[in-house]
């Protein structure tokens, strides 16, 4: 049996290899520069620019409009979450009128702009008045914030559907199979099976669905409803400061960041026994 009589002399670090200057690391440098740049000169503007009289006599106006704007998010989510799951399942059923019934509903909310389905809803709808009075549901779409609610609910819903049955054709068949070869009633399975594994797979896009809902709720602004936006147009409306939009754009962004990190804090705790 050998045996070491020598110990090996510590050795210095391998020499770091200088990497070497291309244009794509100047690019990123310039480019690294020019948005610190634009960074530095967005926070000078703010402080310049600073009154605190317009601040004591809007601030509230602006936190109003975004209880207005997370508020009609939030709603629109749910709702839409709930009409999108029987749009997938249609989508996904053998039964050709329900498949394409919920294909032509998904196309045409997809395909469509927010701004025209909202236009359609809250100025379209109130040309039937006299039928909307006559079962009941003129006090809904008489109201912008309803309105407003029910477009983007009907909008989501199509890319939620999408998203979810995207999702339920990614979970690999042997799942199916597995659960009748266990005698699980083929419901179950999709319910306790099956669903699970497509929403973790939809969770990420769930996220990027609600950010741009965020955003694209600023067009409720145009038919009255009082947002984050709304007000913003009011007190421009009132000072022509065009740092009221800076800082509308300041709140869309903070709740999107924050929205972003609590996404992903969430993917985390439901992903962690899928990391090694």
């Amino acid at each position: 049996m050998s045996h070491a009589e020598t110990l090996i002399a510590p050795q210095p670090a391998p020499r770091a290899v200088a990497k070497p200057i291309t244009g794509a690391r100047i690019g990123g440098h310039i480019l690294v520069a020019f948005w610190a740049l634009l960074g530095a000169l967005l926070v000078y503007t703010v402080i310049a620019g600073w009154d605190p009289e317009k601040f004591t006599r809007y601030g509230p106006r602006y936190l109003h409009g975004l209880w207005v704007t997370l508020s009609i998010v939030f709603l629109s989510v749910i709702f839409g979450a709930v009409l999108s799951l029987p749009l997938a399942m249609a989508r996904l059923s053998k039964n050709r009128v329900l498949n394409w019934l919920s294909y032509g509903y998904i196309y045409f909310f997809r395909g469509t702009p927010l701004l025209a389905q909202l236009f359609l809803v809250y100025y379209g709808l109130g040309a039937f008045r006299p039928q909307m009075e006559a079962v009941g549901l003129w006090w809904f779409f008489r109201d912008a914030w309803y309105c407003g609610v029910f477009a983007m609910t009907i909008n989501t819903a199509a890319y939620q559907a999408e998203i979810l049955r995207g999702a339920i054709q990614s979970v690999p068949y042997g799942q199916h199979e597995a659960a009748a070869a266990l005698g699980i009633h083929r419901n179950i399975a999709f319910w306790k099976i099956v669903l699970p594994q497509a929403l973790i797979v939809a969770l990420r896009p769930y996220g990027n669905e609600i950010i741009l809902l965020i955003k694209g709720s600023a067009v409720v602004a145009i038919i009255t409803v009082l947002d984050l936006m709304g007000e913003t147009r009011y007190a421009f409306s009132r000072t022509f400061d065009y740092q009221t939009y800076l800082w509308a754009a300041i709140f869309y962004l903070t709740i999107v960041e924050a929205l972003r990190h609590i996404w992903g804090w969430l993917e985390r705790r439901l992903t962690r026994h899928l990391k090694r």
